[in-house]
């Protein structure tokens, strides 16, 4: 893979390079980037390609990493370029144009690409919903030595990214180890939305191993809602704690615990009232939950 400069530079006269394609020892991806073979193209290729049309640029967005699922090598690359630039992209190829990018990008990478944290931020910025932010720093902390520090420099070179507080207070709950940013959005969105009963925070509770403290207790429905906050991918050993307190819960109090994350909350919260209800039901509460507004799908889940 070459551009018309490289190629000039290793001796190649314009002549040379239109013999080449005649006679087939090469054909052209892009204006000015050429293939030493006319067979297909592998994604490695097509990335180079993409990136040397639109140098100086770095692979970004869903390009950032190889793809190891077959029906994503043929998506359209995605590059970087500086935003004072302007660049019609070819055919399969989609530009986006950044600020800094010199400072976002790792440059001896081959071919070049942005940093994984500014490629968060930078797909953020185009979120539909808070739970497709979630989900992006979930795909990235952890990731190739990427930590929360790293994130939270980052986000300084993004001082207009939409929803940059709620990232900041993200980050905040995972270097603490607390998910209040969760908690409260349990208490809105959930429980006061849908006029389910009010649940005692932070309650604390003897176990075999000490003293805990549960997110949310419904003592008198004998439920317990645990908030998961974690980033990082689940481990073996993490999923074996969570289920020894419940079984704690179960064996010393007769408590159902319900374990709930990210999704649960900010993706599909009427859903998750419509189950929490049917739970506190179950155990003795007369009350009803209430749609929380225009759309909510709360009725679809009252049995």
């Amino acid at each position: 893979m070459a551009s018309r400069a490289q190629l000039t530079f290793g001796g190649y006269t314009p002549n040379d390079i239109r013999r080449a394609i005649r006679r087939r020892e090469m054909q052209a991806v892009h204006r000015g980037v050429y293939v030493t073979h006319t067979g297909p193209l592998t994604w490695s290729q097509r990335a180079w390609a993409a990136v040397l049309y639109a140098e100086p640029a770095a692979l970004c967005g869903p390009s950032v990493l190889e793809p190891k699922r077959t029906d994503e090598v043929h998506a359209p690359i995605h590059v970087a370029i500086d935003h004072a630039r302007r660049l019609d992209p070819p055919s399969g190829v989609v530009i986006h144009r950044v600020v800094g990018l010199s400072r976002q990008t790792f440059a001896a990478d081959r071919p070049p690409r942005l940093k994984l944290e500014d490629n968060a931020l930078l797909q953020a910025r185009n979120a539909t919903s808070k739970i497709e932010v979630i989900g992006l720093l979930t795909d990235t902390i952890g990731r190739c030595g990427v930590t929360t520090d790293a994130v939270r420099t980052a986000l300084k070179r993004h001082p207009r990214l939409p929803r940059r507080a709620f990232i900041s207070d993200l980050l905040t709950d995972v270097d603490a180890g607390t998910c209040s940013v969760l908690e409260h959005a349990y208490l809105t969105r959930v429980e006061r939305a849908h006029g389910l009963p009010t649940g005692t925070r932070q309650s604390q509770r003897q176990t075999p191993t000490g003293k805990e403290f549960r997110d949310v207790e419904y003592d008198a429905y004998d439920l317990v809602v645990e908030l998961d906050g974690r980033l990082n991918h689940e481990s073996w050993s993490a999923q074996g704690r969570d289920a020894d307190r419940d079984l704690d819960d179960l064996a010393l109090g007769g408590r159902a615990t319900a374990r709930l994350r990210w999704h649960q909350i900010f993706g599909t919260s009427c859903r998750t009232a419509a189950r929490i209800a049917q739970i506190l039901k179950a155990n003795g509460w007369k009350g009803d939950p209430i749609p929380c507004g225009e759309g909510c799908d709360l009725p679809t889940w009252e049995s």
